[in-house]
């Protein structure tokens, strides 16, 4: 499987300066192959293929008087640029087609130098790691890297990111094997919400640490000096990156909780099951805010990661599921009931129920049933057949993103080499 592994970079004034060149010609390259793509569709003609894009805006554009400073720059990063427009049009076509599963995709648009987050990539033809534990990058020069673990397997590319913070990362590729923990017993079902951040089956309780509701003091403080900067000046700039480092503190806290969640969940529990939960749906309503800090969709997607590299079980109970009205000691079903009732008494059974622990439980036996019946399972009821979470590739995560960048587990070291 491919992990990603991504390290803060500390380029000089003068790589900088290069990097900048850099972003800027590969956008061009992209808006130019773009651009070609789109007057063959309005005058008939087909796609121009990669090959012929390749020659065209970069090759020939070379030696054109408008487009003479691309030979300023490495060419791999050009290149890759070109790999991310065919990239986005196959997103385009596939989700057209239904191929590709989630929101529709829309056609690829033109970038922005007003961006504030810029990435090239480099692959194994355009860097290396020098044995002085820095980043060779062509045409911009050995770059410092703080290094705070160790690479499990040399990196099939890196991708260069300047966030809107200002901060510039390297996210390397690795291919590594899968790495199965001892099996244990433990099965658990997680009952998600905002009051606490998750109930265990098992009787646990997450608190919710509502990072974002903790800092609005200090980011509106942050985003009334911003308004109040003129458009364009330097000062706005300067307020600009300042409510960005904000923000990003508050992201990469976030991030940093959810992964040490995650990784005691898989750690500790053979299977997890979860409730397919409307996310974008809640996002649009009177609690969007507060959906929006608890990052239910990184939390699920870090469980399946995780279980997909370390061997464990990640079940989805669809939404439609009644887990609140159903009651786990008995299955009696008691019908919907509103929020603010906490607690409530089976009417069949008379035992009286926590309602998210109870819908925690529930989740957990419909997560089990359906392991059982699913195709592969024993013919008899029994102890399920443990299938492994299929694996996920996820890009950088660094205040977007999507997330995420997602950062693997690992110890800290130097690279190897």
């Amino acid at each position: 499987m491919h992990l990603r592994y991504s390290y803060r970079i500390y380029p000089t004034v003068g790589q900088r300066e290069a990097l900048a060149r850099t972003f800027g010609c590969a956008r061009v390259v992209y808006n130019d192959a773009l651009a070609a793509r789109k007057d063959a569709r309005k005058s008939g003609f087909p796609y121009p293929r990669s090959s012929d894009l390749q020659k065209q805006v970069i090759t020939a554009a070379k030696g054109t008087p408008e487009r003479a400073w691309l030979a300023s720059v490495g060419v791999d990063p050009l290149i890759q640029s070109l790999r991310d427009l065919d990239a986005a049009y196959q997103n385009f076509f596939d989700s057209v087609s239904g191929k590709r599963a989630g929101c529709p995709v829309g056609l690829p648009r033109f970038k922005s130098r007003k961006d504030n987050r810029q990435s090239l990539r480099f692959t194994r033809n355009g860097f290396r790691i020098r044995g002085n534990r820095k980043l060779n990058l062509a045409k911009i020069g050995d770059v410092r890297v703080k290094w705070s673990r160790n690479l499990p397997a040399d990196p099939s590319s890196v991708t260069i990111v300047l966030d809107p913070a200002g901060r510039y990362h390297a996210s390397f590729v690795v291919d590594v094997e899968p790495e199965p923990l001892p099996e244990v017993q433990a099965e658990v079902g997680i009952d998600l919400g905002l009051t606490t951040y998750a109930v265990l089956s098992d009787g646990g309780v997450i608190d919710n640490p509502r990072f974002l509701r903790k800092a609005e003091k200090r980011l509106k403080v942050a985003q009334r000096e911003l308004s109040r900067k003129a458009k364009g000046s330097k000062n706005r700039e300067r307020a600009r990156v300042k409510v960005a480092r904000a923000h990003a503190k508050v992201a990469d806290t976030r991030r940093d909780w959810l992964h040490k969640q995650t990784t005691r969940i898989i750690r500790e529990n053979q299977a997890v099951y979860l409730e397919d939960l409307n996310v974008r749906g809640l996002a649009r309503g009177r609690l969007a805010k507060s959906a929006h800090d608890a990052g239910w969709a990184a939390f699920r997607r870090l469980l399946e990661e995780k279980a997909a590299r370390y061997g464990r079980t990640v079940g989805i109970v669809h939404r439609m599921f009644p887990s609140s009205q159903l009651c786990s000691r008995c299955g009696h079903r008691d019908g919907p009931k509103p929020l603010v009732v906490r607690e409530w008494a089976c009417g069949a059974c008379g035992v009286l129920h926590g309602r998210d622990l109870n819908a925690a439980r529930n989740i957990l036996a419909a997560g089990q049933a359906d392991r059982l019946n699913a195709p592969g399972g024993p013919v008899s009821p029994g102890v399920a057949i443990p299938r492994r979470a299929r694996p996920v590739e996820r890009g950088t995560h660094l205040g977007d993103l999507r997330p995420t960048g997602n950062r693997a587990a690992g110890v800290g070291g130097i690279p190897i080499h």
